[in-house]
């Protein structure tokens, strides 16, 4: 057999050269551009819907009867808000009258309420609440 084998020869490897850096091209002088008509393409023309106007001058809303029932107030909660019947949104308003006027909010975090004697009586002896347990607290001493 005369079949000369490939693995004897050498492959000869390519010098690989370093071409230099890209030089930018010259800024372009400003060349007056021919003006030509360009064929313009119709947009369809998009149509905003005005905003739907309020119906004017409509009735204004009415309070729900449950919450302008006037309830019955406990001794406890007598001390701050008054002994006479109220509606929850009433002593709700009253009580915190009752806060501002004494200074009780927090001053570190305004949600939470500092009870002084008349208002621990109603928080159940806890000395701080926070706004949201109050409600909760007071809706129990009205009947």
């Amino acid at each position: 057999m005369a079949t000369k084998k490939a693995a004897g020869k050498k492959v000869a490897k390519k010098a690989t050269v370093k071409k230099p850096a890209a030089k930018k091209p010259a800024p372009k002088k400003a060349t007056a551009k021919k003006t030509t008509a360009k064929k313009t393409t119709a947009k369809k023309a998009t149509v905003k819907k005005p905003a739907a106007k309020k119906p004017a001058a409509k009735a204004k809303r009415a309070p729900n009867p449950a919450f302008m029932k006037a309830m019955n107030i406990s001794p406890e909660l007598a001390m701050v808000v008054g002994s006479k019947p109220l509606p929850r949104t009433e002593v709700t308003k009253k009580v915190w009258e009752y806060i501002r006027k004494n200074n009780l909010q927090d001053k570190v975090n305004k949600r939470n309420i500092n009870a002084d004697e008349n208002l621990k009586a109603v928080f159940g002896g806890k000395g701080t609440v926070s706004m949201f347990e109050m409600t909760k607290l007071i809706n129990q001493h009205l009947s």
